[in-house]
């Protein structure tokens, strides 16, 4: 496990839409746009649409409970660009770790077009209003729809482990969900290429396997490595 990490086990999430000010993204608007039309420059394709972030968690025997403020991406990605200023708010998000059925997880490498180019992790995606489900946020329900846009792939063509794998890294907080697949890693590889050669506005560029400590690289962020380390460390 990465120094500063801590990765539990929740049974399951309880997570609500309790909307707040983000006194981060007041303060500091005219800053904000002025970052964010910088980026557009240099990636034409970033979308200001409306993101959910954090603000408030406990975990306790087992449930990870907690409330979510509505803000846009521009004020997200600077605050992510920027540290992770101001009173303590969370990136917290649900993620789709494949595991197949040779013992390989895959990953996906994000396409030149995207904020986060190059990078390699599991398929997911900052939750949004569309994941509040009568004042819920459904992380569930997240991962199936970043699952299916990154891929191709749909959740019902595999088996989820139990509960949420949580990896707290400081401000970034994972729900990672371990589906089960009964294909090799090969034949679903072929499956998300198939997707991305047919999507035009694919996010994903291609993918990546990891069986071991030896396809851990620096592209992949802390909470993946955390995670690979982790289950493969014999944990569930």
């Amino acid at each position: 496990m990465s120094a500063g990490i801590t990765i539990v086990h929740s049974d399951r999430l309880e997570l609500s839409f309790s909307p707040k000010p983000w006194v981060f993204a007041e303060q500091r608007a005219i800053e904000i746009d002025a970052l964010f039309a910088a980026m557009r420059v240099a990636t034409p394709a970033l979308w200001n649409g409306r993101v959910l972030m954090l603000h408030d968690y406990s975990y306790v025997d087992g449930v990870f409970r907690g409330d979510y403020l509505e803000t846009d991406f521009a004020s997200f990605r600077a605050w992510h660009d920027w540290g992770c200023p101001g009173a303590p708010i969370y990136d917290s998000f649900g993620a789709a770790a494949i595991l197949t059925a040779d013992n390989a997880f895959i990953l996906g490498i994000m396409g030149a077009q995207t904020a986060n180019a190059g990078r390699i992790y599991f398929p997911c995606g900052t939750p949004d209003p569309d994941d509040i489900i009568q004042g819920k946020v459904d992380l569930d329900l997240s991962v199936r729809r970043e699952l299916r846009e990154e891929t191709g792939l749909e959740a019902r063509d595999f088996a989820a482990e139990p509960g949420w794998t949580t990896v707290i890294a400081g401000p970034m907080i994972a729900q990672i969900k371990v589906l089960r697949s009964w294909d090799n890693a090969a034949s679903l590889q072929a499956r998300i290429r198939e997707h991305i050669a047919r999507d035009p506005k694919a996010e994903l560029a291609g993918t990546s396997t990891a069986r071991g400590l030896k396809d851990l690289t620096p592209s992949m962020p802390d909470f993946v490595t955390a995670f690979l380390k982790y289950r493969w460390a014999g944990n569930r």
